[in-house]
């Protein structure tokens, strides 16, 4: 303890020492340094605030931040957004305490609506209107949750039905989408929206659903255009979608062969949209049943003529007297006509079809394929790149052709060549996070710059500059005590005793004192005559006893 007040009264010595101006400057040096480690610490220390909810309503930002205040969470508003931010590590602690209290209360507007008191005077109309709100804050929640949507507002016209109306309205809904930046909505998702709200509303048919961004872009077509710009935008897509299947096909089953660098195809599929129905209706005439039949016979018989024309003569026999020759002029039955008829009723086989062709059929494929050389040892076991041969490049061609279900009566054509090309580099994968995006990383990087400036600033700056007052208040303590041993000596007594000679005295201080002693200063030889008495004041007695002395001898 002793030597260290020891060091501070020599530093301190020589700061007085300095003359004025140079100390002024040493004092200004200090400051600035003694403000950047301050600065330093503070920046250290400082925790990374990020923000709590981004896109926080300003109606809501006041009750969060109160809510923050009286939970004891710090917090600051970001000068430039004006969002609340929270130090990173009492983020989620932030959020759990505001969830509790049921903050932000912009993102609750779902069916914690009917949870609220109703009171007793609340009509149908209010409930019917707070139902109808809360069904479409839980639409706009589910759709908030798809990946490129910020977040969503639905509306919905849900007409009153009646039973005394024959014609009954139809519901419609509209979609608001709000998109992330740089992001888009497809026409998959935009379809998967639609479906959601015409799947959670009774009676709503998808072709009522309007999906818009918050660009104003509608990303739904109306049902009546399906037919025209949105149906060639399906049909283009489907195209597309069969072409890279065949191109697909040709890669799998050429690349083990070839390699997956040395191949390149391409399909240009005609595809038929045109819708058809047919009805056709046959008949097989070789296939025949009998549905019914109907035999008719008829016979008859003619009676010979005799005797006078006349009524007696034309009469009939008498019952059961058959004509005898020679009586009463009859005569034998003659023989008669017999006629049979027979209708027939044929059951055909009979077939009706009723064909209806899906649109999408294939009408004409056009496949170019081309194959690079190959490398292949030599005769001296060197490695060359060299066409295929002629069997190789058939078998190929054989299986494209089975790959995309060649058919030379559609008209299709597949053209296989063998060529020399440069392969394209495969993209390299991209590379992982580094490591100094951790955030982690960041704070151990604040705190060795910080460490490290604060030790260079120590070495650099204030040790040296301390050691130099120090050595500057040891050099001038020396001085003093070297005078004072001057003076009590008997030599140093009879120079300043000696009234008749004070030059001889003054010469001899500065023979024995150096060249220091002469620019020393009253200032410098006070202080060191009282570190002198404080120090040794028996030898001061024994000083000033001699002085009395030798004044008293003079007398």
């Amino acid at each position: 303890m002793a030597s260290s007040l020891a060091v501070i009264n020599d530093q301190f010595r020589g700061l007085v020492s300095l003359p004025l101006e140079r100390q002024i400057g040493l004092i200004v040096a200090l400051a600035a340094a003694l403000t950047l480690v301050v600065s330093l610490v503070l920046w250290l220390t400082r925790p990374n605030y990020v923000v709590l909810f981004p896109n926080l309503p300003e109606q809501e930002s006041a009750q969060v931040l109160e809510a923050l205040e009286q939970s004891g969470v710090p917090f600051r508003l970001d000068p430039v957004s004006g969002a609340v931010q929270v130090p990173a590590a009492q983020l989620h602690e932030a959020r759990l305490k505001l969830a509790t209290e049921g903050l932000p209360k912009a993102s609750g507007f779902g069916f914690e609506l009917l949870e609220k008191d109703q009171g007793l005077g609340t009509s149908r109309l209010i409930e019917d209107a707070r139902y109808h709100r809360a069904i479409e804050g839980e639409l706009a929640r589910s759709i908030a949750t798809l990946n490129s949507v910020e977040s969503a507002r639905v509306h919905l016209a849900l007409p009153r039905q009646s039973v005394f109306v024959r014609e009954r309205s139809q519901p419609t809904a509209s979609v608001l989408v709000n998109l992330y930046a740089g992001r888009s909505l497809d026409e998959g998702r935009a379809a998967g929206i639609v479906h959601l709200v015409s799947s959670s509303i009774p009676d709503l048919n998808p072709e009522n659903v309007t999906v818009v961004d918050q660009r104003g872009r509608l990303l739904t077509q109306p049902h009546s255009h399906m037919d025209g710009l949105a149906g060639s935008g399906r049909q283009l897509d489907f195209t597309r979608r069969l072409e890279e299947g065949y191109v697909r096909r040709i890669m799998d089953i050429i690349s083990p062969i070839v390699g997956s660098d040395a191949i390149r195809a391409q399909v240009a599929a005609e595809v038929d949209f045109s819708r058809v129905e047919r009805t056709t209706e046959a008949y097989d005439p070789e296939r025949s049943a009998v549905r019914s039949e109907q035999i008719s016979e008829d016979e008859r018989r003619d009676r010979g003529m005799a005797g006078v024309p006349g009524a007696l003569s034309n009469q009939p026999p008498e019952t059961g007297v058959i004509g005898e020759a020679g009586e009463a002029g009859v005569q034998q039955d003659q023989p008669g006509s017999v006629s049979r008829r027979s209708v027939r009723n044929f059951e055909l086989d009979r077939t009706v079809s009723h064909i209806r062709e899906a649109p999408g059929g294939v009408q004409r494929l056009s496949v170019a394929v081309v194959v690079d050389h190959q490398e292949r040892p030599n005769a001296e076991g060197v490695l060359e790149r060299g066409p295929l041969s002629d069997d190789e490049m058939a078998r190929i061609t054989t299986l494209v052709r089975e790959a995309v279900g060649f058919d030379a009566e559609r008209g299709d054509s597949v053209n296989v060549i063998n060529a020399s090309f440069r392969p394209v580099e495969t993209p390299e994968p991209l590379p992982e996070a580094p490591l100094w995006q951790e955030p982690w990383v960041m704070d151990l990087t604040k705190t060795v710059l910080a460490v490290i400036m604060v030790v260079v600033l120590a070495l650099t700056v204030v040790r040296p500059l301390l050691r130099s007052l120090a050595e500057r208040g040891v050099a001038s303590r020396q001085e003093g005590e070297d005078l004072a041993r001057l003076a009590l000596t008997d030599e140093g007594a009879g120079a300043v005793g000696t009234a008749e000679a004070p030059g001889v005295g003054q010469e001899a201080h500065k023979a024995l004192a150096g060249p220091q002693a002469a620019q020393r200063s009253y200032d410098n030889n006070l202080e060191a005559a009282r570190n002198i008495v404080r120090e040794d004041p028996r030898r001061v007695a024994q000083l000033m006893k001699n002085w009395m002395a030798s004044d008293g001898g003079a007398v």
